[in-house]
């Protein structure tokens, strides 16, 4: 990851003062770097030490925080990873300009694998991202939204990500196809209870320990699993009450609807969820070789659902 880290200050280099400073405050804000730690484990269970595993890691990252970037301008978010959003620091013009500019030295750095099919990987990744979040903004406000309509948002918007990186480091090792997917397979699991539990702590998670705004989904009028469970495990008038709140947006009713959130065992439901998408990454983790990398790829998994932040 030192390596990964010494990839991305040199790529973020720019002859325009703006792009370093913004790219460089959001970057340095730290974050779980999950999508290149991933890619590197991957490269190493399969054996790969080629170079270019620190070069693509820094593009998945790039990727991310370009995404991260254009998010929190979207959805008005002023606060992440402990501190005021790049948005918030420098405006939302600054916000989405610098993210295209990552957007665009990601897919300059992708040239320097030579390689078709790592341009295919990202190119697809990058699409189903931007249709993610087309797809969320247009179920904002609809409480009807249902467990399978949520997933397709997150595998498009979140987990898409994660199974690009880990498909990326069985193709830098020239992995064979069964191999490659289930690495693919992994990545998208792994991602999908990411976000799962990302969603069970917007409603039983610390703000402190986040280092976000408890409560932003809501406000933001999207239907998360948490509260699609609690409207169908819940009373008329509980289920009225979460409606109501997707319909309008605004988090002044979190505290209520959190508490029908916990008394329902929609929170449960929402961890199992994420405990299933768990068990069927280390499922696809067994194809690797076993070794202390792949080792990790399972513990990573399990870890996963013990995240507080």
């Amino acid at each position: 990851m030192r390596e990964v880290d010494g990839v991305i200050a040199h790529r973020l280099k720019s002859a325009v003062p703006m792009v370093g400073q913004v790219s460089g405050y959001i970057i340095s804000a730290g974050g779980k770097r999950l999508r290149p730690a991933l890619l590197l484990l991957v490269c190493g269970a399969l054996g790969y030490r080629g170079p270019q595993r620190f070069n693509l890691a820094a593009v998945v990252e790039f990727i991310h925080t370009a995404t991260l970037l254009h998010d929190d301008v979207v959805d008005e978010s002023t606060l992440r990873r402990g501190r005021a959003t790049a948005n918030e620091s420098f405006g939302n013009p600054a916000s989405v300009l610098v993210g295209d500019f990552l957007y665009s030295r990601a897919f300059q750095m992708m040239l320097d694998a030579g390689d078709m099919r790592v341009m295919e990987i990202l190119a697809d990744a990058t699409n189903v991202i931007a249709e993610g979040e087309v797809l969320q903004l247009m179920n904002m406000h609809d409480p009807s939204l249902d467990e399978a309509g949520y997933l397709l948002v997150i595998r498009s918007k979140t987990a898409k990500l994660f199974e690009a990186s880990a498909r990326l480091g069985a193709v830098l090792s020239g992995a064979p196809p069964e191999v490659e997917q289930a690495c693919a397979d992994y990545g998208q699991a792994l991602g999908t209870a990411f976000q799962v539990i990302d969603d069970v702590l917007d409603y039983d998670g610390n703000a402190g320990e986040m280092g976000k705004n408890l409560g932003d989904d809501l406000r933001e009028g999207k239907a998360t699993l948490p509260l699609i469970a609690a409207m169908q495990r819940g009373t008329a008038a509980q289920r009225d009450v979460i409606r109501s709140a997707i319909e309008n947006g605004g988090a002044a009713d979190l505290e209520n609807i959190a508490s029908i959130v916990r008394s329902t065992g929609a929170l449960d439901v929402t961890r199992d969820a994420a405990a299933a998408e768990a068990q069927r990454a280390v499922r696809a983790a067994r194809y690797l070789p076993a070794n202390p990398y792949s080792e990790g790829l399972l513990q990573l998994a399990a870890q996963l659902l013990q995240r507080r932040n």
